[in-house]
């Protein structure tokens, strides 16, 4: 499935139950996501992060909706946002797990033209996200020789890893530039990503399930 097309059905997703209340469709959608997860090999212990993260935020608006909603609907709509949660959770990762994020940048580019030097900075930003972490773990253990503990909330921690990301940030326009990058210039992909006729359809139907789904479960 085209990346931007399958990112685009997990956000109308997102949106549709966003404005519905029927937690049914939102624990079909959430085991949906779940068996694409699985069925992609994704490592059990991502999963059972995804399994237990969201638990507290959804546990925490059922208890809330429970103790400050009134109304005979409290336990209802309690159950909605729980598995609301859920839902948006194994939708998101379904789109998102099993897509590397250099294929859907790259999709954008391309499908949906959204601006290269967008594209590639992002690209090179996220690639820049090792770097950073191991430039972290660097100054915070250059602190320890001095004897300064410096931990994830100190503000030095910080102020020294920006300093650092904007000399990398300098280094990769440089080495971008080198390497012919000129910005709104037309350009080469090594890998097409094209939208086929049966993307159109990936879409549709999963849409039109969800509208005839939210129908049949308000029929009498």
């Amino acid at each position: 499935m085209n990346p931007t097309f399958k990112f685009a059905l997990a956000v109308l997703i997102a949106l549709e139950i966003s404005f519905t209340s029927v937690w049914v469709i939102n624990v079909v959608l959430a085991v949906l996501g779940l068996l694409v997860i699985l069925w992609h090999r994704t490592p059990l212990k991502r999963v059972g992060l995804l399994l237990l993260v969201p638990l507290i935020p959804a546990t925490a608006l059922a208890v809330a909706m429970l103790m400050q909603g009134r109304g005979d609907n409290n336990v209802h709509f309690a159950t909605v946002l729980f598995t609301r949660i859920y839902a948006y959770v194994f939708v998101g990762s379904a789109a998102t797990l099993t897509t590397p994020i250099q294929t859907l940048v790259m999709s954008l580019e391309q499908n949906v033209h959204v601006p290269s030097k967008f594209a590639y900075g992002f690209l090179g930003a996220f690639n820049l996200m090792p770097k950073i972490v191991s430039e972290v773990a660097t100054i915070r253990a250059a602190g320890q020789m001095r004897g300064q503990v410096l931990h994830f909330w100190s503000p030095q921690l910080y102020f020294k890893a920006i300093l650092a990301s904007l000399n990398w940030s300098e280094n990769l326009a440089d080495a971008m530039t080198s390497h012919g990058f000129v910005e709104d210039a037309a350009r080469t992909h090594l890998t097409v990503i094209t939208i086929k006729w049966w993307d159109w359809v990936l879409v549709i139907v999963p849409l039109l399930v969800l509208q005839v789904g939210l129908f049949a479960v308000h029929l009498p």
